[in-house]
């Protein structure tokens, strides 16, 4: 059996530390899971969470944004992201943990203009979330390189000012309680990644800008939007 064309590329991250890498199998995120951007977004911090999807193939590691078509308010949204080693259904959030195999630095770009005209007609969100480029992240770091992915700074500044900052203690929904909620809605597996959230101030971005997002214990994702 052959395929009718070559199959694309398997979109991964590499592995810091090691010459493999982690090969992408669904890219999975949260919507509002910090209390005060859930405010900024006209949220309510009692709603159970909500996850929409991104495209594997809109994962990118080279450092540039390119600005997209379609829209003229494209924001930035810094969050943790969580790789998974393994999967399944229905997982305890006590026994989550065990299928993490690691954490990167990411950015959900989001074409926020087109969302809020999916949100008005209720429509999905892929048209503002799962464009080309728009999940720039970092390497992935294994998980017992990072001490305590629970709690630590995150921020994200643009051309040297801060825009957001926050800390992974401020979620409302932790990263076990995401992976076992999740599990309930998807089977997840191996490859998959999970972005966990974003702190308040998101913000548009502007062709030159720089951007630069940090995770404590994690690391640093140098972006430029071209």
């Amino acid at each position: 059996m052959t395929y009718a064309f070559n199959p694309a590329p398997q979109p991964a991250l590499p592995i810091r530390g090691t010459d493999k890498l982690f090969p992408i199998h669904r890219v999975y995120c949260v919507g509002r899971n910090y209390v005060e951007h859930t405010k900024e977004m006209g949220g309510d911090t009692k709603d159970p969470p909500f996850f929409f999807q991104k495209n594997p193939d809109n994962v990118v590691l080279d450092g540039k944004f390119p600005y997209p078509a379609a829209t003229n308010d494209v924001h930035f949204e810094i969050e943790l992201v969580v790789g998974l080693k393994s999967g399944g259904t229905d997982i305890a959030a006590t026994q989550a943990m065990k299928h993490v195999f690691g954490y990167a630095v990411g950015i959900d770009m989001t074409r926020r203009d087109l969302q809020a005209q999916a949100k008005k007609l209720q429509r999905p969100w892929e048209v503002g979330k799962a464009f080309e480029h728009s999940a720039p992240c970092t390497a992935i770091v294994p998980a017992q390189h990072v001490e305590n992915p629970a709690a630590g700074g995150i921020w994200l500044d643009v051309n040297g000012v801060r825009k957001q900052t926050g800390d992974l203690s401020q979620m409302i929904w932790d990263i076990p309680h995401q992976i076992a909620f999740l599990s309930t809605l998807f089977e997840l597996r191996a490859g998959d990644l999970i972005f966990t959230g974003t702190p308040s101030g998101v913000g548009a971005v502007q062709r030159g800008d720089r951007l630069k997002g940090h995770v404590d214990g994690v690391g640093e994702l140098d972006l430029t939007v071209v």
